[in-house]
């Protein structure tokens, strides 16, 4: 068996090396005396001493001796041709300054030389490697059906990457072609493997040939380049997988084990926004910020990103007691030389606020605590509203009582021409927070124009990808149970961004607004939630409705079919920022606003159902209800 052949001794590889250098000397001084074996001799033994003990010291020095020569890499030759060239270099001075231009090692002598011994003993280790390939691939052929698999990139990485798999072992995997965006590399060789191109044609015709699985090497590939490869292969029945970052691998090798499957938040993903705004930290550093709902997705990355700017204290404020227990652990061990606390507490617990505005004196507030699950909304409206209305109103009154500078809300999509409850208690917490700002800075206007005022700002945007109980989450472990994926509606859409580029964006706009503005993210292009079912099955090497099954439960009570960003009655205008807007919204009177807030807040505590949502229709008349349970409301309000 191939895995039972013997590694030479070092020292036998030592002296091996040695007599092939004399050898080549040897046949050196035969060439330049013309194979004249009469004056071959001449001094002959004073050069082989001299050729042993430099070649000896330089081997030595360098360990050419000590790869394994049946693994013979680019390192290892590269190391072997500097002993060469360090050797004849020191016959070169050796001949000039000590044998004052003798006989023996002269410029044509050294030169042959050099080349013959460069030649002789790289050849011999690349012959050893080949053959020992050749055998390992004869007594493994009737055990090892190989799967045919191409590498994406011809760079170092894709080259390391096909050097890896090709010498694994046991590995059932052959790369057998490189896949390249360059046309110019098309139809050339490396390492004696073919370079195709990445159009549909390479694809079919690698398909054909057995082609089953494509490696991607490069981990930074640009997203809509990545997107258009997935889908061509995808097309074509080839799986895609890639290689996790080098200092994943198992002692620093890789294994067939440690391929991934690409992930889809990957292919959503858009390229990394860049953000070059001083403002940011002259505006965070150093001061007291509170985040609400940190132990959640958007709040938890809001914290990360924030530690960030260096605030002199970041609070942390949730409800939620075990996952704030795992974050805060977290936080504690990534950045120990911050100030973070922890702080339990429900947002409509108005004491409880006002103990932590009293403590703590927080200067910036970021508001990302919110009930957000439709389904669980439309059940319990009440409950939408004292979470969502009660609590963003209990916090925008204590910071403006506290003096805090910024108070920064996190909103959603679905609170324009909301259909659900969910949505339409997160529009009337904006239009309590833009309508509190308008009369604070009327009061303003009338007594004191230096007086300060707590800014308040909104941040409206979709869905983010990873985020507690969302879509992608929910395919994945319905794939891992073997189906089927569940999708309400063929036709339905949503805009999806990572949740890190969502809290850089609030970040950003937090900073930029001036209070009463309402800020709208540029989503990207929206995805089809039932081709996203699709690719997420063939992404894990499945065929859809054949292996795993998708079926429509139908669109659940509020749900939209097409989420919006602004309603018929918004316009958008540019900021400095081209992936941040400001929506021009319509103005309400605070006192009429508050009044009515106050109304549907007491009929929440009551947790009255149609009531509820009939007072929140009044504040919000767009908002008509995709629940049939509520249609006596929506037919009520157009009486």
């Amino acid at each position: 068996m191939a895995h039972k052949i013997r590694i030479l001794p070092r020292w036998l590889v030592f002296l091996f090396d040695l007599f092939l250098v004399c050898f080549c000397l040897f046949l050196s001084r035969m060439l330049k005396m013309n194979f004249k074996w009469e004056h071959v001799g001449v001094g002959m033994r004073f050069m082989i001493a001299v050729v042993l003990a430099v070649n000896a010291v330089l081997f030595y020095f360098f360990k050419s001796y000590a790869g394994i020569v049946r693994f013979t890499n680019l390192e290892d030759t590269s190391r072997l041709v500097m002993v060469n060239a360090i050797a004849s270099f020191f016959y070169l001075i050796l001949n000039i300054f000590v044998l004052k231009n003798g006989n023996f090692f002269t410029l044509q002598i050294v030169a042959i030389n050099f080349f013959i011994t460069t030649f002789v003993i790289i050849s011999y280790r690349l012959a050893v490697r080949y053959c020992f390939n050749f055998y390992k691939s004869l007594s493994q052929g009737d055990k090892i059906l190989k799967k045919k698999v191409i590498v994406y990139d011809t760079s170092a990485d894709g080259l390391h990457i096909k050097k890896v798999m090709n010498s694994l072992p046991n590995a059932d995997m052959q790369v057998v072609a490189f896949l390249d965006d360059s046309f110019s590399t098309a139809g050339k060789l490396l390492e004696g493997i073919p370079i195709y191109n990445t159009s549909e044609t390479s694809l079919i015709k690698l398909r054909n040939e057995g082609v089953e699985l494509l490696i991607l090497a490069n981990k930074h590939m640009e997203k809509g380049k990545l997107n258009e490869l997935v889908d061509n292969c995808l097309a074509q029945g080839i799986r895609i997988q890639q290689v996790p970052a080098m200092l994943d691998w198992l002692n620093g090798k890789l294994d067939t084990q440690q391929l991934q499957d690409i992930n889809i938040e990957d292919l959503l993903e858009r390229e990394v926004i860049k953000i070059h705004n001083e403002a940011i930290y002259t505006e965070l550093k150093g001061k007291k910020i509170l985040v609400t709902g940190a132990a959640g997705s958007i709040g938890s990355e809001l914290v990360r990103q924030l530690l960030q700017y260096r605030p002199s204290l970041l609070i942390l404020c949730d409800q939620a007691e075990t996952p704030m227990h795992d974050f805060i652990l977290e936080i504690q061990e990534k950045y120990k030389s911050m100030n973070v606390k922890a702080y339990l507490g429900d947002i409509c617990d108005r004491q409880r606020m006002e103990h932590l505005f009293e403590v703590y004196n927080p200067q910036i507030v970021f508001h990302a605590a919110a009930y957000k699950h439709v389904p669980m909304m439309e059940e319990n409206p009440s409950i939408a509203v004292l979470n969502n209305v009660l609590g963003t109103k209990t916090l925008a009154e204590l910071s403006v009582a506290n003096d805090v500078e910024k108070f920064v809300m996190v909103s959603t999509d679905k609170a324009v021409n909301p259909t659900n409850v969910m949505g339409a208690s997160k529009r009337i917490a904006e239009i309590y927070t833009q309508s509190f700002f308008r009369h604070l800075m009327k009061d303003v206007d009338k007594e004191n124009a230096s007086q300060h005022v707590t800014k308040f700002v909104t941040t409206r945007f979709g869905n983010v990808l990873g985020s507690n109980g969302s879509v992608i989450p929910r395919f994945k472990m319905q794939l891992e149970k073997g189906g089927p994926l569940t999708v309400t509606h063929p036709d339905i859409t949503r805009y999806f961004m990572t949740i890190p580029e969502a809290c850089l964006l609030v970040i950003e706009a937090g900073v930029m607004g001036q209070g009463g503005e309402i800020f709208v993210f540029d989503m990207g292009k929206p995805v089809k939630i039932s081709d996203l079912a699709r690719k997420v099955i063939k992404l894990a090497g499945k065929e859809p409705d054949t292996d795993i099954r998708i079926i429509y439960t139908g669109l659940r009570p509020g749900e939209k079919l097409f989420e919006e960003l602004l309603s018929n009655a918004e316009n958008a205008r540019p900021t400095y920022h081209e992936k941040i807007m400001i929506a021009d919204v319509r103005q309400y009177d605070f006192e009429l606003v508050e009044k009515r807030v106050n109304k549907l807040i007491n009929s929440a505590r009551q947790h009255y159902t149609l009531e509820t949502v009939y007072l929140m229709k009044e504040l919000v008349p767009e908002f008509i209800s995709n629940n049939t349970a509520y249609d006596k409301v929506n037919v009520s309000s157009k009486g």
